[in-house]
């Protein structure tokens, strides 16, 4: 048979006593895992029905390693390239590049590390530069991620919904960097997700399967693409120097407690996975993208010389939006909650 990862093979039950049966392992697999005669190899029945074999005392840790040649990449690409080898699992990238264009890869590199976690700078030198994580993929609980996502995204709505009651434009000045943690965190997720692919012991390190870890990211992703809209929402009050109290009742403002208490309702469900409760939070989301949709259609027909017709269609818009990724958020979680009942005859 090959030898090589992913190779199939065909074996046969060996009857070898009254009630014991046997089939022989490959002998490239026992060469790799160092094995011999009376180790001991630990055996999981998976909900599938298929059976994991893993060496018990033999743990083998094989670092995946990618090498970054800049001046064949597209210009100004390097930091998606980055991006990408990050989020797909690599533990070591090596970057090679012309030493008159340092500058501007150690620019870019520096971004790179500001939008990750557990990355550092291992070695340098005037024509590479080698980066190595350290941190492993199964340290931070999921669940840690998500709720930092959480808190980050609604203290972001609850200063800006304080802007309009009158305080300081201060508290939302920091918006960019709070959106930046929340991006860090997704790609995070989706690092852990990807190496949980490859690897039982990470998803066992986790306590989640490798289906939950793919809704997990789901859910992320809804949470970072409500930040995309908090944030937006706190741009358009910064560049808007008429910002006063009576905006409050403005029809959008008003549906940003629906949206806060649905949302919340919705992460606790993460954990206690009620049905009716997360149904019923969806339902108001919803009613509230319709209230905001009529909204929306009566400024367009009966305020068309109104000068705040752009602001308020803009923040309707976003806040509508809130709305719909939070509905699919709730949307995961029931996703979650029937995969978790399945049985099997």
């Amino acid at each position: 048979m090959e030898s090589k990862a992913n190779a199939q093979t065909i074996r046969k039950i060996q009857n070898t006593g009254i009630s014991t049966f046997t089939i022989s392992l490959p002998k490239p697999w026992i060469i790799k895992h160092e094995l011999s005669a009376k180790d001991s190899l630990r055996i999981d029945w998976l909900p599938s029905g298929a059976l994991r074999i893993t060496p018990l005392e033999t743990q083998i840790k094989s670092n995946k390693k990618v090498l970054i040649q800049v001046e064949k990449l597209p210009e100004n690409s390097l930091h998606d390239h980055l991006m990408g080898a990050y989020i797909s699992g690599a533990d070591i990238i090596n970057i090679r590049y012309s030493p008159q264009n340092k500058q501007k890869i150690t620019i870019q590199i520096r971004k790179f590390l500001r939008s990750t976690r557990g990355f550092e700078i291992l070695e340098e030198d005037d024509n590479e530069i080698k980066l190595m994580c350290i941190m492993n993929a199964g340290d931070l609980p999921l669940h840690a991620s998500l709720n930092r996502m959480y808190l980050l995204l609604t203290s972001l709505i609850r200063d800006i919904l304080s802007v309009f009651g009158g305080e300081s434009k201060e508290f939302i000045e920091d918006a960019t960097e709070r959106e930046s943690e929340v991006d860090a965190l997704l790609y995070l997720i989706g690092r852990q997700a990807r190496i949980s692919l490859d690897s039982h012991l990470i998803s066992k390190k986790l306590e989640l399967s490798r289906t939950q870890l793919l809704e997990y990211s789901n859910l992320a992703s809804a949470l970072e693409r409500m930040m995309d809209h908090a944030y937006n929402i706190s741009q358009l009050v910064i560049k808007n120097p008429k910002i006063t109290k009576n905006m409050i009742d403005m029809a959008p403002l008003e549906q940003m407690p629906i949206w806060q208490q649905s949302l919340k309702e919705l992460m606790i469900n993460i954990r206690t996975m009620d049905s009716n409760r997360i149904e019923k939070a969806r339902r108001q989301l919803k009613e509230s993208q319709q209230k905001l949709i009529s909204h929306e259609q009566n400024l367009v027909v009966n305020h068309r010389q109104n000068e705040w017709m752009a602001f308020d269609l803009s923040l309707s818009e976003s806040v509508r939006r809130l709305c719909a990724y939070a509905r699919d958020f709730g949307e995961t979680l029931l996703n979650m909650n029937v995969f978790n009942k399945f049985t099997s005859n």
